[in-house]
């Protein structure tokens, strides 16, 4: 069966962390690009990183710079998103995103990170809640 599972989410204070992660299984998650996005209630969902397949250009959106910190193991089949210093505005559903071809994370913005090959071929997990609060 190929999907995405992501895990990590809870409810953590301001100022916590928490480090999602989202696991492939049934495909090969070093030939995808990878993105983390979440929702929040009553929101559109938004991006907050990406990952590329081949040289691993990363990139994060402003709100997150310099807390969170996207990384991979192919050997595990795993991405992970490390946050730092979370925020009650952090406050969302969490979901990965596996793209063979590209996926950008803002719209207006260059963060497109980049798969194997032009394609519209792309999963998504089922999401985790984090929830920040005091």
């Amino acid at each position: 069966q190929l999907q995405l599972v992501e895990s990590g989410g809870g409810l953590v204070q301001p100022g916590g962390s928490l480090r999602l992660s989202c696991v492939a299984s049934g495909f090969t998650l070093d030939d995808y690009a990878i993105g983390w996005f979440r929702q929040a209630p009553g929101k559109e969902r938004e991006g907050v990183s990406c990952i590329s397949s081949v040289d691993e250009d990363t990139y994060y959106v402003d709100s997150v710079k310099g807390r969170f910190t996207l990384s991979r193991d192919n050997a595990e089949n795993t991405v992970y998103l490390q946050m730092n210093s979370l925020k009650p505005e952090d406050t969302a559903v969490y979901y990965c995103a596996a793209y063979f071809g590209s996926l950008r994370i803002s719209e207006g913005s260059g963060y497109v990170c980049y798969g194997t090959a032009p394609s519209e071929l792309n999963y998504w997990g089922q999401g985790t809640q984090v929830t920040v609060s005091s």
